[in-house]
């Protein structure tokens, strides 16, 4: 009996927020909007970062592949949302939902070390101007985003091979919109002391010291911003900031009001609401955030429409 109930599972089910029937279409309408509106806010950075030669710089380097994570980060769970639900289906194979914890930890681990980056990118602006290009060449560049994959691969690689270790009972449910990994490690019949040990670990190091680094960075800049003796230079250094904090700010707060909201309550439906807000809302907002706040972005936006209503004029002419 004991050997048939820890059998290898092949179907695993996510709950979501609601079975209520009438819900489903309002669900699956802002799931899709969100999405739709993630796409085309970090693809238009993209492109605009990449047509404009007057933003190929460090900071916008940064922010392109920012926009490039949030975008892999979003497609990593919401499509299966809006597949389940017009199938109207819970199911998720045991491979697929695998395979969704290793993009979801590899793209929300990136996400946290490019902010990091880019405070660090901030700091150098502020507070060596004069050797700022010096520092932040090319090659620093590349080696700091090459630096923050390679290390988000191997957390994504240790955490899936410690879930892979865990043996699971049949007829799984999680109660929430994907595969996230702390769910699934408590759904396990097996042991899962040294799997909290190890995400404890994980997520203070690689996320404490990531938010350390910030807040380093953040403390030098304010630092330096005091020392400027004219109002007008302490907004234009302030102002460059801005879009940066927010994001921060909307990144840890969502991620640490959801994790210390679940340590309070074992409400998980409770929980994964909260969680729609760092892996759906946070990529959506954050090309708007930038964008909004950002003249270069919006010189760069108006050049890349200009081109192309040219060019759909010429074709259509």
């Amino acid at each position: 009996m004991g050997q048939k109930n820890r059998t290898r599972v092949s179907e695993l089910l996510l709950l979501g927020f609601s079975e209520d029937p009438e819900l489903q279409p309002l669900i699956f309408g802002l799931f899709l909007f969100m999405y739709l509106m993630a796409v085309a806010g970090n693809l238009l950075i993209i492109l605009a970062t990449i047509s404009d030669s007057h933003l190929h710089t460090p900071m916008y380097f940064f922010l392109s592949n920012l926009s490039f994570v949030d975008f892999c980060f979003i497609s990593t769970t919401v499509p299966k949302i809006l597949v389940n639900i017009q199938n109207q289906t819970k199911a998720i194979t045991y491979e697929g939902c695998i395979i969704q914890i290793y993009f979801f930890l590899f793209f929300v681990g990136l996400d946290n070390f490019l902010l990091t980056v880019m405070a660090y990118d901030r700091f150098v602006a502020i507070c060596h101007p004069l050797h700022y290009m010096v520092i932040m060449n090319r090659r620093l560049c590349g080696l700091l985003v090459l630096v923050c994959l390679i290390t988000s691969l191997l957390n994504s690689l240790l955490q899936i091979f410690m879930v892979l270790c865990l043996s699971f009972c049949t007829n799984l449910e999680i109660p929430h919109f994907f595969c996230e990994p702390n769910q699934l490690v408590h759904l396990a019949c097996s042991d899962t002391f040294l799997n909290d040990i190890v995400m404890n670990c994980v997520a203070a190091i690689l996320g404490g010291g990531a938010l350390s680094g910030i807040l380093y960075s953040y403390s030098k800049i304010v630092s330096s911003i005091h020392a400027i003796s004219s109002t007008q230079g302490r907004y234009k250094a302030f102002s460059t900031c801005v879009s940066h904090l927010s994001v921060v700010s909307l990144f840890y707060c969502t991620i640490l009001g959801v994790y210390l909201s679940s340590s309070v309550t074992q409400n998980s439906h409770s929980s994964a609401t909260a969680s729609v807000m760092y892996s759906v809302v946070t990529p959506m907002l954050n090309p708007f955030i930038y964008s909004l706040r950002n003249k270069d972005i919006k010189s760069a936006l108006k050049r890349l429409l200009e081109k192309e209503i040219i060019k759909l004029s010429i074709v259509f002419g």
